[in-house]
């Protein structure tokens, strides 16, 4: 891995980065039998050597098993809600040459940084479609997207939803301060993958070279002030059971370290991207997937876990049931264009019009030049429901959709 930070990289002292790798490094999973998974399983509190057990080979007989106790641990500490956001890209330019993904600065994309009237054009219909949490996204740009920019997004969101999260470049324990101050509340980065030289091959250029300074990128957002942080692995890069394995002791010791915080995990796997490349060099099927969500409520039982659009819905729907405690809504990955996939239904919650938000002050006005606007996609989604189909679905099972618990005084 490139150990190498740029001038203006803050180095925090921390040695949550040394333990994860170690840990990882040192996990055989291949050793462990079903007697190390009954085991893992009876034990009312999960340890790391039982994490490991439930992650390997080993325990895909105990699945159903797996998913009643973590179903039972989500029921316990989550109740049947299921919480509800959107994402929204503000830009797809990026620095960052990462051959798997659709915004790599060498792909010949359509490229698209949206103005503040476009963002605000864009969260009105976001909005109108009863979403109060939206996640703003950008490429890894800080020339393309500086800090004001995002900033000001932030700062605007705040007319519309009540939580907003981040997922853009990392960014130096000060910078998150003063985007917590504009109103971001959490943040999101994904490690991609925990295997070192996996990731110097696959980082080939730009500012996410630097494989330290992208681990740390949480523990400086929560020294910023953030509420929440979430990441995880891309799921396909490398041996998606060690990644899994760091992505929950990642959790773990940042947990321990930062008690107050929030903590999510994601499980992406890896879609293909609008640069015609697939790199998806270690499948990882459903059950093997359901597996880690297993392993990761039984052993984070606290912890969120968010499922996105790159799942069909079959399984999101499943999931939600067992471990995952969030899924987003309404999607789109591309730049400008949630008007043009008309997302502006409405969702009957049943619930009164909150004082900081009223759906007659923000009308949506028709644009016919909306479509110029577009930027092309990150990623390939599989499922496309919009939010109000998404909350029916959910009240059909049973579940109690969720689009905000946070109240600001």
């Amino acid at each position: 891995m490139s150990n190498t930070y740029f001038p203006d990289m803050e180095i925090i002292p921390s040695d949550l980065l040394e333990k994860v790798l170690s840990t990882m490094d040192s996990y055989q999973y291949d050793s462990y039998t079903q007697t190390d998974v009954r085991k893992a399983l009876q034990n009312e509190r999960c340890t790391i050597e039982n994490l490991g057990a439930l992650l390997s080979p080993a325990a895909a007989p105990y699945l159903e098993e797996m998913a009643d106790k973590a179903k039972r641990a989500t029921s316990r500490h989550f109740g049947n809600t299921v919480y509800l956001f959107t994402p929204l890209y503000l830009s797809n330019y990026c620095g960052n040459n990462c051959v798997y993904c659709g915004f790599n600065c060498r792909s010949q994309i359509a490229r698209k940084k949206l103005t503040m009237e476009e963002i605000e054009h864009e969260m009105k219909i976001i909005a109108a479609s009863g979403i109060e949490e939206v996640l703003l996204l950008t490429g890894e740009s800080n020339v393309k997207s500086p800090l004001t920019y995002i900033g000001e997004a932030v700062t605007l969101g705040k007319k519309y939803f009540r939580n907003i999260g981040l997922e853009i470049y990392p960014v130096n324990t000060q910078e998150y301060h003063y985007l917590h101050e504009c109103g971001a509340d959490y943040v999101t980065v994904f490690q991609e993958t925990y295997d070192t030289a996996t990731y110097q091959i696959l980082h080939c250029e730009g500012r996410k070279t630097c494989f330290p300074y992208r681990f740390h990128a949480q523990e400086r957002a929560i020294l910023g002030g953030m509420r929440g942080v979430g990441l995880s692995a891309l799921f396909g890069l490398s041996d998606f059971r060690k990644e899994a394995l760091a992505s929950a002791l990642h959790v773990y010791y940042l947990q321990r370290k930062y008690p107050a915080a929030e903590y999510s995990l994601s499980c992406p796997r890896i879609r293909p991207a609008n640069n015609g490349q697939a790199y998806d060099l270690y499948p990882i099927n459903e059950k093997e997937l359901c597996q880690i969500l297993c392993a990761y409520r039984i052993f984070l039982p606290f912890v969120g876990i968010t499922v996105s659009t790159r799942e069909n819905i079959a399984f999101r729907n499943g999931i939600v049931k067992i471990a995952a405690t969030k899924v987003s809504a309404g999607v789109s990955t591309g730049i400008g264009d949630h008007g043009s996939k008309q997302r502006n239904e409405t969702v009957n919650t049943g619930r009164k019009e909150s004082d900081s938000y009223n759906k007659s002050e923000h009308r949506i006005e028709n644009t016919e030049e909306l479509q110029e606007r577009t930027g092309d996609e990150q990623f390939e989604i599989a499922d496309e429901r919009s939010l109000p189909r998404m909350y029916q679905d959910m009240v059909s099972e049973g579940l109690q959709p969720v689009l905000n618990d946070y109240l600001y005084v």
